[in-house]
């Protein structure tokens, strides 16, 4: 079951037939919509027959003009029988495989036709031993050697089984049918030739009469056993019995007369070879005449011939949990006595494939096969060996069944509960869940066990085992979950579920415990952002800062998954007044805050205190990368900053200057605190207070450069606004009840707008 689409909602159909052809009037055909897995069909109004095979198939309905892919089972109706299995049916008895023999169309079992090689190789002594003179029939050796020099052998050969005839002796002079008696060695006392000396009249005449009474269809091999040393007659003599036989009365006719037109060329001594069928003349005869007395002869003939025994087996049967009988009936063919001889073998195998014998059935059709062991047997093979030498009609069988009680059956059920996305982001976890159900009548014996690979878009495989559980009884199902890890996976991936994995347990089927599920994650590609303030503030290249300033780093990643927790992500670093650069680590100056996902943000922060005791000019190194490595950045975050430690504060300006609505002031305070006390007071020309502005107004005041929240409206202490006009101003600070010294840079130029301390404003609206 390929879970790849599962979804989606599809269509299935299930047809029903007593045929595996799908095409009787009887026919049931249901179709159902489901996501796949377990899909269950209720052929509704259906009456069984006892004893009847019925076939099923279900597929998929194709999208479009494509062709269904079915997957085909049967099963045989028995009212009030146990389980097992069974072939009885023509279609269920083809799945079994057949050794010399056949079930034909018209459904009996017949012997086939084997096409078998007779070689015959003769030649005459002394140019060629007795190991020339011989006969083979698909290489097994008939006869390596004869008996009576220069005579004509016969070998005659069934016309259905190719077996040759026996010879034997039958007194102390003759073979059978008047031949030469046969030469024994030991106990060698059958041959498969029949010898008879052609220089002596009466043999010559038992050659004849052995022509004769050959039966219609029999195969004949004719040669001549000769002997070139020896005295021999020839045909010229072989025409002299006309003279007792009659005119036309000869060996020598009866072999003119079999079709041995060669014959004519024996008047001398020849090997020869005349291989012909006894009454069939659309066979057509070999004959073969050696050109002298030293010609070799070796001939193969094809012949068609039926091997009367051979062998049905069955599929192999189960697997089960016990065996219990097996049955099995046939019939005979044969018209009046029956020959045929039957024995059925069984044979039990193993998980491995390996088989033994186990028992063999003779006679009874009934029989207990209790006695198996399912635990090392699940499954067991029926041989039946079938033998009619004499009719060449096998025996028939009509069915054999093996009662057993059945494993268990399990099967992916997604529609019961199937949850897999498709994609997700890199680090967002998965809950892989799916049900499996028991679909069979037998619980399972134990725990069931399943196991999860992912193989990565490397084509690496991880494995995760999960925990035993729940023994399944029939009809119960199992919730099968997973939490992933998608941190490791991304790209493409490939899910892979088995249930009941390597065959823990015996089950009936395995493949329907596969599931298939492809899924993406997105991987993080986005690099992550730095954020550094000095006391709550985003400074310039060579601002001053506070030589106790509160330094806070931000690392922030866009990924809602793959939190900011490890120290090693951000690296600090400053390059001191000296040049030399010191490496921070986490302690007392610098605290580590790990990113909290459930705050809705992906932000992990330092809070950097360092106290610079020395002035001078620092640069601050931050360098930071999310949890895949990406960079906040192609370079590290620098700036310059300057520490002067003693408290001192610039001229105060305003900002814009004239201004119509409104202004603010900008000004730079040194040290390691801000004043604890600052108020600026506006004057008119002749030094009327007209407005004090608070610290608490002026809103956050940071060692370095200010520029305030507050901004002067041009209206007086009760909000009255003021005339236009020139107005003067001034800042008071007290740090410790000592006012701040001026704080002058190289570059400042603003004395030019002061005099004795006081500023100079415009206000025109």
């Amino acid at each position: 079951n390929t879970a790849n689409a599962l979804s989606n909602t599809n269509n299935y159909v299930m047809e029903l037939d007593t045929t595996e052809l799908f095409n009787s009037s009887w026919k049931k055909n249901v179709t159902k919509s489901g996501i796949g897995g377990v899909v269950e069909f209720n052929p509704s109004g259906v009456s069984y027959t006892d004893s009847t095979v019925y076939y099923w198939r279900v597929a998929l309905v194709p999208k479009g003009t494509n062709p269904y892919i079915w997957n085909s089972h049967s099963f045989v109706y028995l009212p009030n029988s146990s389980t097992g299995f069974n072939q009885s049916h023509y279609y269920q008895k083809l799945k079994s495989s057949y050794e010399n023999l056949k079930l034909d169309t018209d459904r009996k079992l017949r012997y086939p036709l084997s096409p078998r090689n007779l070689t015959i190789r003769t030649g005459l002594y002394p140019y060629f031993n007795y190991d020339k003179i011989n006969v083979n029939l698909d290489l097994t050796q008939l006869d390596l050697y004869g008996c009576r020099y220069n005579s004509i052998q016969f070998y005659v050969f069934d016309t259905v089984t190719l077996k040759p005839w026996e010879n034997y002796n039958v007194n102390a002079t003759n073979g059978k049918f008047g031949s030469y008696k046969v030469c024994a060695s030991g106990s060698d006392t059958v041959r498969h030739f029949f010898e008879f000396p052609y220089y002596l009249p009466q043999y010559r005449k038992a050659a004849m009469d052995f022509i004769d009474m050959i039966p219609p269809g029999m195969y004949v091999a004719i040669t001549n056993l000769g002997n070139k040393n020896n005295f021999a007659t020839f045909i010229d003599d072989w025409k002299t019995d006309q003279g007792t036989l009659g005119a036309g009365n000869s060996l020598y006719h009866k072999l003119k007369e079999i079709g041995f037109n060669q014959i004519d060329s024996f008047t001398r001594h020849l090997p020869f070879l005349y291989f012909y069928q006894k009454g069939k003349p659309n066979f057509s005869p070999v004959q073969i005449m050696g050109q002298q007395d030293s010609s070799y002869i070796e001939q193969t003939i094809v012949l068609n011939s039926i091997i009367p025994e051979g062998t049905v087996q069955s599929p192999a049967f189960g697997p089960a949990r016990s065996w219990s009988q097996l049955h099995w009936r046939g019939n005979t063919l044969d018209p009046v006595n029956n020959n045929d001889s039957t024995k059925i073998e069984v044979w039990g195998v193993k998980n491995n494939g390996a088989s033994d014998l186990l028992t063999t059935v003779r006679t009874a059709r009934d029989t207990s096969l209790a006695f198996i062991d399912a635990v090392q047997y699940p499954y067991l093979k029926l041989k039946m060996f079938n033998k009619d030498t004499v009719n060449i009609t096998p025996y028939q069988l009509n069915y054999w069944r093996i009662n057993a009680q059945m494993v268990p059956e399990g099967a992916v059920a997604p529609s019961i509960l199937f949850n897999m996305p498709d994609t997700v982001a890199q680090g967002e976890p998965i809950q892989f869940s799916i049900a499996f159900k028991n679909i069979s009548q037998t619980a399972f014996d134990s725990l069931l066990k399943a196991k999860v690979i992912i193989t990565d878009r490397n084509n690496v495989p991880h494995v995760f085992d999960i925990p035993p559980r729940k023994a399944l009884a029939a009809g119960d199902t199992l919730l099968i979950r997973l939490p992933i890890s998608t941190t490791d996976y991304p790209g493409k991936n490939t899910l892979f579920l088995d249930v009941n994995p390597d065959n823990d347990q015996a089950e009936q089927f395995h493949y329907n415990n596969i599931l298939y599920k492809d899924f993406y994650v997105r991987e993080d590609k986005f690099n992550p952002l730095l954020d550094v303030t000095f006391d709550g503030v985003h400074i310039l290249n060579k601002d001053i800062v506070s030589s106790k300033a509160n330094i806070l780093i931000k690392l922030i990643d866009e990924s809602r998954f793959l939190a900011l927790k490890d120290t090693a992500l951000i690296k600090v670093q400053v390059r001191f007044p000296d040049q030399q650069i010191r490496t921070y680590h986490f302690g007392d100056s610098m605290i580590f805050i790990p990113a909290d996902l459930n705050s809705g943000e992906n932000t992990a922060s330092i809070e950097f205190k360092p106290f610079f005791e020395e002035d001078g000019e620092y640069e601050l190194i931050v360098s930071g990368k999310d949890v895949k490595s990406n960079k906040a950045g192609d370079l590290s975050y620098r700036v310059i900053f300057s520490v002067i430690n003693k408290p001192m504060i610039s001229n105060l300006l305003n900002y814009p200057n004239p201004f119509t609505s409104s202004t603010a002031f900008v000004f730079t305070i040194t040290g390691s605190e801000v004043p604890q006390n600052m108020r600026i007071q506006i004057l008119t020309v002749t030094g009327k207070i007209v407005r004090e502005i608070t610290k608490d107004e002026l809103g956050p005041i940071n060692i370095g450069r200010n520029i305030t929240q507050f901004k002067w409206d041009g209206t007086d202490t009760y909000g009255q606004k003021l005339a236009n006009g020139v107005y003067l101003y001034r800042v008071l600070t007290n740090l410790n009840g000592k006012s701040l010294d001026k704080y002058k840079s190289a570059d400042d130029n603003t004395d030019k707008f002061f005099k004795k301390g006081y500023g100079k404003m415009y206000l025109m609206r």
